[in-house]
């Protein structure tokens, strides 16, 4: 968000934000494919690395076969902020009263000038 709000202080113009809650799958193209994936393995367990490695390679979505990778890489959690660190943000966006987690608008209008 803190990068939203420094983008439409640098542009001068102003950005809504219409979130879906994470819970819509239909929304999310990535759901689709665990879908597909789901019925590829028809209740097999996947118990093993292998076992998925394989299934995954072999199945088809879209007629296209996916590209399958085992990454071992550990990523870092998003970036969190302080709650007074928030409680500044949020002073300067402006939040639907009805959607108020869904939906924010945030205009130069809005913005507080860094001290």
């Amino acid at each position: 968000m803190r990068r939203v709000v420094d983008f439409v202080a640098e542009n001068q113009v102003t950005v809504r934000l219409a979130y879906y809650p994470p819970y819509h799958s239909k929304y999310n193209p990535i759901e689709h494919c665990w879908g597909a994936l789901e019925q590829h393995c028809n209740g097999t367990l996947l118990d093993e690395l292998e076992t998925v490695m394989k299934f995954a390679e072999s199945m088809t979505w879209r007629d296209k076969h996916p590209v399958v990778k085992l990454i071992t890489t550990v990523y870092e959690n998003g970036v969190h902020f302080t709650k007074a660190a928030m409680a500044d943000l949020e002073t300067q966006i402006k939040r639907l009263p009805a959607l108020k987690k869904w939906f924010v608008e945030i205009s130069p209008a809005t913005l507080v000038p860094d001290t």
